[in-house]
Parts: C-alpha cells; structure tokens; sequence
C-alpha cells in the first residue's frame, strides 16, 4: 500500500466518522475532503472542485426545482386527498393507496422532496381518523426510498452509479432500466408493511401543537358564522352593473362583499373587490350577510340570484386557498377604540374584513357592526392571504392573535397544477426520446415551470437542496484519488480473488450487502460514490458485464431501510412518527434482507453477465 493510498483512506475513514457522529454537518465535512484532499498529492484542487460542473450535479439540482413545481402547485397534494377519500376510513386500503402513491410520485422528483410532500397529508389524515402518524410514517418513508428504484433519475444514488458507468466508456442505463426492480421492491413492501404494521409503535402526535392551532371550522362555529354566507350570480339588469361599489352602500343591508368570482378565459378566478371595483354580468359575489337581513329584498333590490354555496357548504371552506381567517386583538393604543367596526374603516385599513367580534366567551353575532370597540377585544377578520400576512406583521392598531391551520395549507401557485402536470409529461417525453440529455430535458422543464408562473427564481433557489448537492461534490473526488492511488483495484482485486471462482451471483450479494451496510453508517449518496468504481472494476476483472454489478450498487444504496440516518427520508419521519432507532432496525432490517435476496435472483435474469 502506497503512502498516497494511506492517506486517502485515512481521510475517506476519517469523512466515514463524522458522517456516523454527524459533526459536524454533512456539507461541511464535504467541503473539507474537497480542501484536504489536493494535500495528498493524488488529485488537484481544480478536479477536487469539478464535481460543481458535473452534469449529474446539476441534474439533481434541477430535479430538486422541478419536484418543488410539483409541490406549489399542488399536485402532490390533491393526491393526498384523493387518497384519503378513497380509503373510506379503512387503514389498510390506506396504507396500500399511500405506498402506492409514493412510489410512483417519486419516480420523477426527489424522494426527500416526496416525503416532505406527504408527511402534512398523512398528518391531516391522521388528525381526521385518529390514527396515531407512527403507523403510517414508516410506511411513507419506506415508500419514498423504494420511490429512488423507480426510474434512473428518481434518486441520486442512481445517478452517481450512472455517471460512472459514462466515466468508464460505457452507455448506461437508460430511463427505465431500474422500473422492474423498483415495481417489485414496491409490491413485495406493501405486502410487508400489511404484515409488519402491527410492530409499528403506537406513537403519539409529536406534531400535537399544530393540532392546538384553530381551524374555520372552529371559528365558524364559535362566531355562528355558518348562516352568513351568500353566494350571488350579478344579473344583467342588476343595478349594480358599470357603476363603481363605492356607490353603493351595502353596508346599510348588513352585506359585505368577499370577493368576487370572475370568468378569465376559460377558468374562474377570485378577485379582490374595492371601491373602485366595477362588477359585470355573471359576476359570482361571495357575500357575507348578517343574520338580520331580509335576503329577499337585497337580492330583489340589487338585481341578484341567489346561488348554492359550494361543496362544504361550510363558511368559506371552499376557498381556503385564496381567502383566509386571522383573530386579533384590539391593542391599548389602537386607534379603533370608542368606534364601532363601520367607523373604524378596518377594511380601508387593512384590505381585511370584520365578520365576528368576541368580547370575552360573549359573541356578538347580528349587532357586531354597532358595538364600539373597547380594549381587548377579539376581532376575526376575512379576506386574501396576501393582506393577513401584512396584518400578521404590523400589531399596531391590531395585535395578531392566532392564525388558521389552514394557512399551512395554502399552496402559492394552486391554480397551475395541470401547467405543472404538462411540463413534467414534455420532460419525461423529451428524457424518453433521447433527442437530448436528461439534464437538458429537466433544465427546459424548469424554465417552463417559470415561464407558466407556477415558481419564481427565488423559490427555486430555496428548493434546492445545497446541503445534498455539496455532500456529492465533496465525496465525488474519492472516486478519482482511490483509482489513481490503487485503491479500488485493491478492494476490486479483493473481491473478485476471494470470490470470483464461486458464482457472479455471490459477487452480486456481496456487492449489495456492503452497499447497505454502509449505507446504515453514512449517507447513501456518499455510498453510491464509493461503491460504484470498485463494482465496475470487479466486473472488469472477471470479465463480465458491468450492468449488472452496477444496479446491484444503485439497489443495495436504495436500501437504506435501516437506521435513521442512512437517508434524510428516514431522518424526516423520525420527529412527525415519534420513532426511536430502534425502530427502524426491527422493520428496516428483515425487508433489507428481502429485497438483498430479490435483487441477487432478479438482476441476472434483467441483466444477463
């Protein structure tokens, strides 16, 4: 063993052991090896940092952005419920949807991003059944991991194997190569968890002061809010038309306009109303009408038709996306006091309309508008998210007092899911055709995400995931400085001495055994990057295909079922599933050990020696 090699595995150990301890941080020590590593005299500082231009570093910056699309706009989202909807209560059909679900969101997205995605919808579900989120949780995680065995970009384990397989002169995989084993690996843990489920702890919700957090429908019924919603189509010879509102005094009939609902093309949209608002014909008001009203007569009186409400028939609750709730109190310095809510003109101030007033467990529901405001009092106002935020902020006339479950459920570009959808179906079609590179397909595809408006550059900024991205940089000179220094010719010639006059299919499980073992210590990127030119070289050696021993690396890297901290999927269900370590080795293990034997048996006959 040369000195060089010496040195290199020293600092490749000493990388291994602050992965395991996790100090410091994961970037950090990435960034180190990226310093330390020219010391050695095998690579220079400009091949230590070409990792940056990789084009498989990029792609998995993209991916991250075009998953974040996915997530605005809520595609994953609206999944989720439908899931919820579909399971009819029962937790097994729930269990089997979700996995499914999840596999398949993550075949083009970031498994991280997916599970990130599903753990609010599977905490919204849990909070509506009662379910404790642990037995769903494990699931969720072990669902995403299977996700990164889905297609060649779904994980970037998968694309660190096949950057090396280009590396080394050899075309690859193509998109679908990993599909197969990723259907299997899917079914085969549903079918586990279904037996397995009953080992999930009965975990608390450690996300219980979300829980504490209001809702409408709390609100709703708190400040009898549940008649006082109208919804109202402008007839045409309604005398409202071409005239501004400010003309019209609304008030005096107890109404206050919402919003309105406009025809733009060929969707609906909802439109702040002002004074200097002019409506139109077919207009759709939403209307918040006080008790006391003679709804015959406004309706007769102003031109309009009366309309079912929407699906909940609940107050608001079909536009939580657009039009949000926030309670505040009246501050001793607040301007209001001695006013009644028409004097205060609360809605010029703020954008933000009054449409309950607590003093106390008193509630005043008809004679709201009339009631002086006095010190302490506990305003809940309605209007656009937009303006809540800015009120949210201020506190001077007005102190924030608590804002809706809901506002976690508001998603910022709602209204472009089926854009999002066609972007990424170009993207897969382009991927498929071969006409361009993967990364050129999903480069085109998060521009387009920006063309349609469905994220801004600084939203895709923030989804990537640095931290991710300069771990890979930081490890990917390994690779380089253990070819140069012998390194992985030794482990090569190693392996293939010891074992290969005994069946490939051996080399194979070992291949895939010391992958997933190492994976439990570190993270599975860094594993993949370690792992993938010693497979490739045992292959060279005993003269085989080098596919084979290459999807051995990327599988056995997407087993990180083991611990918490073989992949940040796990680390992110450990706090919502109230899970110890140990959790994960009595569930991770055994299904480990299950898809080691299925990979060993199924990879040959995919991908013949």
């Amino acid at each position: 063993m040369s000195w060089e090699l010496f040195w290199v595995l020293g600092l490749l150990a000493s990388a291994m052991l602050m992965f395991t301890l996790n100090r410091p941080r994961m970037d950090v020590v990435g960034l180190l090896m990226i310093a330390i590593l020219p010391f050695t005299g095998t690579i220079t500082i400009q091949e230590a940092l070409a990792g940056f231009s990789d084009p498989n570093v990029v792609l998995i910056a993209l991916l991250f952005v075009l998953g974040d699309g996915l997530v605005r706009t809520g595609v994953a989202r609206r999944m989720g419920d439908w899931i919820y909807k579909t399971s009819s209560g029962s937790e097994t059909k729930l269990l089997i949807l979700l996995m499914l679900a999840v596999g398949f969101s993550g075949s083009f997205m970031s498994s991280t991003a997916v599970v990130a995605i599903f753990i609010p919808v599977v905490l919204r579900i849990c909070q509506s059944n009662g379910m404790a989120p642990a037995k769903l949780m494990m699931p969720l995680s072990m669902a995403g991991l299977i996700s990164g065995m889905m297609t060649l970009v779904a994980t970037a384990p998968n694309l660190i194997v096949q950057g090396e397989l280009i590396r080394q002169g050899e075309k690859g995989f193509s998109l679908f190569s990993v599909t197969p084993f990723g259907l299997i690996c899917l079914a085969l843990a549903v079918l586990y968890m279904l037996w397995a489920k009953r080992w999930l702890p009965e975990g608390h919700d450690a996300d219980g002061s979300k829980r504490e957090r209001p809702t409408f429908r709390q609100w709703i019924e708190r400040y009898q809010l549940d008649e006082r919603e109208r919804r109202v189509r402008v007839r045409s010879d309604s005398i409202l038309l071409k005239q501004r509102l400010e003309a019209f005094e609304l008030r005096e009939y107890g109404a206050h306009i919402l919003a309105i609902e406009r025809v733009d093309g060929r969707r609906r949209k909802l439109v702040r109303p002002s004074r200097a608002t002019m409506l139109q014909a077919d207009d759709v008001l939403l209307v918040d009408l006080r008790g006391d009203t003679d709804i015959e007569q406004f309706l007769e009186e102003m031109g309009l038709e009366a309309l079912p409400l929407g699906a909940t028939h609940r107050y608001l609750m079909d536009h939580t996306q657009d039009l949000g709730m926030i309670e505040a109190i009246v501050t001793a310095e607040s301007r209001f006091i001695g006013h009644t809510v028409i004097q205060a003109n609360i809605r010029l101030e703020t954008g933000l309309t009054v449409i309950g007033l607590r003093r106390g467990q008193t509630v005043f529901a008809n004679d709201m508008l009339d009631e002086p405001l006095r010190i302490g009092d506990t305003l809940l106002l309605t209007g656009f998210w937009e303006d809540i935020q800015v009120l949210s902020q201020d506190g001077s006339d007005l102190l924030p007092l608590a804002l809706p479950r809901e506002l976690s459920d508001v998603l910022p570009a709602h209204d472009r899911a089926f854009h999002a959808l066609g972007i990424l179906a170009l993207v897969i079609i382009l991927m498929l055709s071969g006409v361009i590179r993967n990364v050129h397909a999903v480069l085109i595809g998060c521009l387009l995400l920006g063309a349609f408006r469905c994220m801004d550059m600084k939203s895709a900024y923030q989804s990537i995931n640095w931290k991710t991205l300069v771990l890979i940089v930081g490890m990917m000179p390994f690779s380089l400085a253990l070819q140069r220094t012998g390194g992985v010719a030794l482990a090569a010639d190693l392996l293939a001495n010891s074992f290969g006059d005994g069946s490939p299919r051996l080399v194979l499980g070992l291949l895939f055994l010391i992958t997933a073992v190492i994976g439990m210590g570190i993270s599975n990127t860094a594993t993949a990057i370690l792992m993938a030119p010693i497979a490739l070289s045992v292959a060279q050696i005993m003269g085989l295909s080098p596919y084979p021993f290459a999807m051995a690396v990327g599988l056995g890297a997407s087993c990180a079922f083991m611990t918490p901290v073989s992949s940040p999927v796990n680390t992110l269900v450990m706090g919502p599933g109230n899970y110890r370590f140990i959790d994960f080795v009595r569930l991770g293990v055994p299904f480990a050990i299950l898809v080691l034997i299925v990979s060993v048996v199924l990879i040959p006959v995919l991908l013949p020696f």
